[in-house]
């Protein structure tokens, strides 16, 4: 019975402190309802069950909420599933980096790859971007501790981008000779 009241207890004050998050999040458009919040909280549950994870305290999601907030790949529409989305991915790699990474360089990473890279595509944030930088990780890469997680992936991209100054040029040669 005691047990009960203490996991009930938790459970009230990670909503709470989810809820508490909208104070921040509605400058840009985004609020959680107390069933946003609890169906975040619940698949939290999952998540972590399915990456044999445990977690102290208020957990993953107010970081979350807050590093990707700002994002203008993110609205209201979107804005739960993108969370719950995040949070998975974010305990898999958690994983696949072998918690070598702390909490914050990883969000910094994601929330920088989100932005930068995958213009706000999470399958390719996931697929790509993390799992390379895993591999880099795994294979004793340690480069991302002096950044705390910013301008990292840029080492581990595979694939070329768009060079703006070498296609202006191109351009200019094909149009006037």
């Amino acid at each position: 019975m005691d047990q009960n009241w203490m996991i009930l207890l938790q459970q009230q004050q990670q909503l709470a402190q989810v809820m508490q998050t909208n104070q921040a999040t509605e400058r840009f458009g985004l609020a959680l309802t107390e069933q946003d919040a609890a169906l975040i909280l619940e698949r939290r549950k999952t998540s972590l069950m399915e990456q044999r994870r445990i977690e102290f305290g208020e957990g993953i999601v107010p970081k979350i909420i807050y590093e990707f907030c700002d994002s203008s790949f993110i609205d209201q529409n979107n804005y739960v599933d993108t969370v719950i989305r995040l949070q998975e991915i974010f305990y898999l790699y958690k994983n696949e980096m072998q918690d070598e990474i702390t909490d914050d360089e990883l969000l910094h990473l994601m929330k920088e790859q989100f932005e930068e890279l995958c213009f706000g595509d999470l399958e390719y944030l996931e697929s790509t971007c993390l799992a390379n930088f895993a591999q880099a990780l795994r294979a004793g890469y340690e480069g991302y501790k002096e950044s705390d997680g910013y301008g990292e992936y840029s080492k581990f991209d595979e694939v070329k981008r768009w060079d703006y100054e070498l296609y202006f040029e191109a351009l200019k040669d094909l149009c006037w000779g």
